[in-house]
């Protein structure tokens, strides 16, 4: 679902042991994160509103956010949010069902020929 809001503010910060990109649109925003148990709080100011998704972006080249925990939440948030029309429409298959077991409705008794045993595999 796509949204039309933007963000004068983004960054990271760590909650539960678990690093994940977070949006404001203001940098005050960070008084709200801390009281709320949040630690290693980093945001950035953006020159311009953004899309959550440009931010983002603009984001992962920041300096400030260039270490493996801010990457690793930036990747995570552009892997779930970043998809274009062409992987949209490519869903994965469905899961599909086991043929039902068939009971045989005849027994029968496999037989190999005399000549079997002399015959090549």
């Amino acid at each position: 679902m796509a949204t039309d809001k933007t963000f004068k503010v983004v960054g990271v910060s760590k909650l539960a042991g678990e690093y994940k990109v977070r949006f404001a649109n203001d940098i005050m925003r960070i008084k709200v994160l801390a009281k709320h148990g949040h630690e290693d709080i980093r945001l950035l100011e953006l020159d311009t509103e953004m899309s959550k998704l440009d931010a983002v972006k603009a984001l992962s080249t920041a300096d400030e956010f260039q270490d493996t925990y801010a990457q690793a939440a930036i990747a995570d948030y552009l892997d779930r949010k970043d998809v274009g029309p062409a992987v949209k429409a490519a869903k994965a298959p469905a899961k599909t069902k086991a043929p039902a077991k068939v009971k045989a409705t005849k027994s029968v008794k496999a037989t190999a020929p005399a000549d079997a045993e002399d015959a090549p595999f």
